[in-house]
This record gives structure tokens, C-alpha cells and sequence, in this order.
């Protein structure tokens, strides 16, 4: 017997594209106090290896404060996952864009998400392929103090209830969102003592990032086996059935969560660039096919460009991209684009 999820609608239901509306907004999804629990485990399940994540004692002299850093991929997989009541039935994600931590929380705050459609499109229908749609989801995320945290999008695709049923839905989704720069995402960094950093981690540093140039290249030695995919999805409040039950995803096996591929690349970033300091923003994330348990992810990280900030250290504009092998060969799964901040 197939273990798929039914498509009735109903109070309570899991919504299929048809279901959604413009301005919907979904408020639902419990806040989540972040632990040293949820650290350890996301850590051990990705690798993750940036430092002030790790280190209490060099967190405090550069932050200033007394609680552990929590790892900013953490705190976007909690985001992602809370946003996940609107896209349980989800076949894939197809992007992120315009993610920006306007602060980075610590291990004890607690992160609230709300989540709106804010455009809605109906896929061309193809011979022997089930209708779907593509939803664009604004979320925003505060703490425990409604101070903001995250406001991005990320877009979804969704299958329709009716297959052949035509919603009129056809707006744009693949605007590319404005990339902010050092005064925008510098704000993070406020009374961080970034020269302590500097001086207790070996380089390479933002000057010497600076002095390399554009297009500087890293290959990220040795693949990373993706393993524990419901775990983290579980860690993350994600419940999207695809990354929970083999048989949801259509496909023969577990689909992996995006944000499982996205921590991953992080981890090998840090083994590249051991003296990254945070992860500050993603212009954009684009997920150029599935991941499955299993597959072994390979990077590959190029850096774009670099930008100073007034108080010293800078920004690096980073390009992250992911190859997934697999028995049957190696395919594209990830462009990521993201702003690394160094000392």
C-alpha cells in the first residue's frame, strides 16, 4: 500500500497549490528556544566547523557576551523549517533569495516565524507529469524580544489537488532580490571586537582575501556523505512530508531538505576558509537538482568580490558549487551565493 499523503482538503489539511491565496499568512508554526542540544546535533550532523559556533571562550572575547553564538545555519534551518506548514506537500524548493540575518542569535533565544505567499504561479502542464504550481513565500523571523532576525523568500513547488485544474495564477517568481552590502549587513557585527579575532586565528584574513582578487578559486578536499536527513529536518521543525517519508518524495528515496545540502557546503566552506568568522547573508540560493540520502556532495568555492567595513575587516562575496555524486554519476545540486564576514 502506498504510504503517499491523500490530497482531500478539509480543516487541518496539509494545502495543495490550488489552496493558497495572495496575502495569506501563516502564523502557526511553535517559536523554538535554541539549545546546546539543538547545536550539538546540528553539528554532528553537518560538520560544522565555524568557530565562535564552537569555541565559548573566543565567542565571549569577540561578541562580548557571555552565551555561545549560535550557528547561523542553524538559525536559518529553524527559520525554513517553521515555514513549513504551507509546503508539506512540497516536490522541491527551488530557491532562496535575499537572506539576511539582521542579528545573530545566541543559544538561548527563541526564534518566532510567520510566513506569507506573496506570489503564486501555475506550471505549463506536461504530457504524463502531475500538475503543479510554484508558491513564493516571504518569511520573518524575530526573537524572543521581536527583534528582527530574518525576512527572505524562498520558493516552493507544490503539486495541485485537481490535475487538471487551472488556478489563473501566473505571477513573476524569479526576481532576483537586492544584494545588501557592508552598511546593511555590518549593522550584525555592532561591538564585535573583531581585531581579537584576528589576532587568535590564523589567516587567511580579509586583507589577505582582498589582496588574492576576484575569482580566486578553492577546491573543497574530499566529499561529504549526506546522512541523517530526517533528523535534521526534525531538529528544524520541517514537515514536509518529502523529507520524511521515501515514498512522499516519488523518487525511490528520502529527498533530502535543501538546508541539509546548504549546511554541508558550509562545513566544507570552513575547512576552505578556516578563518571565516560568520555567515552573514545568502543573495541567493538555487537548488539545480535533488539530494538524496547517500549521495556524496563535493564544493567548490570562488570568491566574487570584497568589501571593507568601516571598522575594520570586511565582507567576502562568496560562490558555493555543490556537486552530488551517486552511483549512477555526478549531477549539479547547488549554486549558493552567499557574504562570509572575516576579521
Amino acid at each position: 500500500m502506498s504510504s503517499l499523503p491523500d490530497l482531500a482538503a478539509g480543516p487541518g489539511a496539509a494545502p495543495c497549490f490550488e489552496d493558497l491565496e495572495l496575502g495569506q499568512l501563516e502564523t502557526g508554526a511553535p517559536a523554538l528556544t535554541l539549545t546546546a542540544g539543538h547545536a550539538a546535533t546540528h553539528q554532528a550532523i553537518l560538520g560544522d566547523r565555524l568557530r565562535l559556533a564552537l569555541d565559548a571562550e573566543l565567542c565571549e572575547r569577540v561578541t562580548g557576551s557571555g552565551r555561545a553564538l549560535a550557528h547561523p545555519g542553524l538559525v536559518c534551518d529553524v527559520a525554513i523549517g517553521q515555514s513549513t506548514l504551507l509546503t508539506q506537500r512540497v516536490i522541491g524548493n527551488l530557491f532562496y533569495r535575499g537572506l539576511a540575518l539582521r542579528r545573530l542569535p545566541s543559544i538561548g533565544d527563541t526564534l518566532r516565524t510567520t510566513t506569507e505567499v506573496v506570489a503564486l504561479r501555475q506550471n505549463s502542464a506536461k504530457p504524463g507529469r502531475a500538475a503543479t504550481g510554484l508558491a513564493v513565500l516571504r518569511i520573518r523571523t524575530v526573537d524572543q524580544e521581536g527583534r528582527a532576525v530574518l525576512d527572505f523568500e524562498r520558493c516552493a513547488m507544490l503539486p495541485l489537488r485537481d490535475p487538471q485544474g487551472e488556478t489563473g495564477h501566473a505571477e513573476e517568481v524569479g526576481a532576483p532580490a537586492a544584494e545588501a552590502g557592508a552598511p546593511e549587513l555590518g549593522g550584525a557585527l555592532a561591538g564585535w571586537e573583531l581585531a581579537a579575532y584576528r589576532e587568535a586565528v590564523p589567516g587567511p584574513h580579509f586583507a589577505e582575501l582582498a589582496a588574492l582578487g576576484e575569482g580566486t578559486r578553492w577546491q573543497c578536499l574530499g566529499a561529504d556523505v549526506v546522512s541523517c536527513a530526517p533528523e535534521l529536518a526534525r531538529l528544524s521543525l520541517n514537515v514536509a512530508f518529502a523529507h520524511h517519508d521515501a515514498a512522499a518524495a516519488g523518487r525511490g528515496a528520502r529527498l533530502v531538505y535543501g538546508g541539509h545540502t546548504i549546511g554541508i557546503a558550509a562545513a566544507q566552506l570552513t575547512r576552505a576558509l578556516p578563518s571565516l568568522v560568520t555567515i552573514l547573508a545568502w543573495h541567493s540560493c538555487d537548488h539545480r537538482g535533488p539530494v538524496f540520502e547517500g549521495d556524496a556532495l563535493r564544493s567548490e568555492v570562488e570568491l566574487e568580490r570584497t568589501e571593507p567595513l568601516a571598522g575594520g575587516g570586511g565582507l567576502a562575496q562568496l560562490r558555493s558549487r555543490v556537486r552530488a555524486e551517486r552511483p549512477e554519476g555526478e549531477a549539479e545540486v547547488l549554486d549558493w551565493r552567499l557574504v562570509g564576514a572575516f576579521a
